[in-house]
Order: structure tokens, then sequence, then C-alpha cells
């Protein structure tokens, strides 16, 4: 397994010191969520050698950032309660990922030939993904509070629609991103993930080319 970046050893160090000092002090109950945050960081190294696909550094490093401020610093830290945008934050940026990641996937069954469907289709396509994530952790929160008596949609409707509103723009920008990235046009920003993402894994996206012909 290649060497975490900086951050993602500082966030590691971090969650097990939390796992440690909460054994010594008595609180072998508290372990669990630093534990499993802990755990989830090693997860994309893993996902890597399964499917054999290497992630940029900038990928491991998102995704680490992702659960640490989700699990750790919303329930341990409780930035869910001290903070009311922090829920909203997490909406967002989740979706505008999970709508790059979609992308990426979805160019990668067309080999990263360009021109195998319409930018814009490709476009919509990972956006309506990236939305459907959220739609299916909507039903999951519910069915949370349901059945276990939890309190995941805590204002329940208006929260709920809110977090859709949210998961709409980020997975809208991401979709649009997408789209024009096809069309050859990008200066910065999410086209140099994708870029990143693409001259890691080449081999599976033997058709791109750069530019479109008529460019």
């Amino acid at each position: 397994m290649r060497r975490p970046p900086i951050i993602v050893m500082i966030l590691q160090a971090i969650l097990l010191f939390e796992c440690v000092t909460a054994v010594l002090s008595g609180r072998p109950l508290q372990v669990f969520i630093p534990g499993l945050t802990l755990a989830i960081s090693f997860a994309p190294y893993l996902f890597e050698k399964a499917v054999g696909i290497r992630l940029p550094s900038s990928f491991i490093v998102a995704i680490v950032v992702f659960v640490f401020a989700t699990l750790f610093l919303g329930e341990v830290e409780d930035f869910y309660n001290k903070y009311w945008w922090w829920d909203t934050l997490l909406h967002f940026s989740s979706a505008l990922s999970f709508g790059v990641i979609a992308f990426l996937f979805i160019f990668m069954l067309f080999e990263g030939d360009r021109y195998a469907a319409p930018p814009w289709a490709i476009g919509l396509l990972s956006a309506c993904v990236a939305l459907s994530i959220g739609a299916i952790w909507e039903i999951f929160e519910y069915a949370m509070d349901q059945f276990f008596g939890t309190n995941m949609q805590k204002s329940g409707l208006p929260d709920t629609m809110k977090d859709i509103i949210v998961d709409t723009l980020g997975a809208i920008i991401s979709g649009t991103a997408g789209a024009v990235y096809l069309k050859g046009r990008h200066a910065g920003g999410i086209w140099l993930v994708y870029d990143s993402f693409l001259r890691k894994n080449r081999k599976l996206y033997r058709k791109f080319r750069r530019r479109p012909i008529d460019e």
C-alpha cells in the first residue's frame, strides 16, 4: 500500500489518539466512531487493489476528509448541532463528489470516447446518479427514524427538502462540469480532477482525446 498523503496521516493520527484516549479513560463505547472512521480511511487503498483503479491523491484526501467531517466532527464533536450549515455543506459536497465519480465511471464505459454520446447526455446521466444517491440517503434517514427512533431527519420534511435541494444543486454543477469537459473547454477546478484521474488510469480511457477534432 502506498504512503498516504500528509493530510490523511494527520487525520489518522488524530483518530488513533481519540481511540487510545477513550480506552485509557474507561470509555470503550466512545471508541466506535473514531475507530470506524479510522478504518474507513484505509478503504480507498483497498478499493484500488480490489478493482485495479488508481486514485489520485486528491481523491483520497477528499474521501478521508469527508468521512472525518461526517462521522467524527459531525457525530463525536457534535458539529451538526453546533453549526447549522454543517449538514448542508456536507450534502452539497457529497452530491458534487458523487456527480464527479459518476461522470468518470460513465465515461469509462465508453473507454474515454467523447463522441460515443452527446456531452449533455453524459452530464445529465451523471447528475441523475448523484441525485439518486442523495434520494436513497434520505430514504435511509427516514427508515432509521421510523424503525430505530433516531433523529436523522431533525426537523422532518423541511430538513429532507433542504437536503434534496442542496443535492440537486451539487448534482447540476457536477453534471454541467462533465459536459463542459467533454466539449474540451476547461481551465481548472473540477476539470483538473478529471484530468488527474484520466492520467492515472489511461488504460481505461483508451479512446480519450484531449480536444475534439473540430477544435
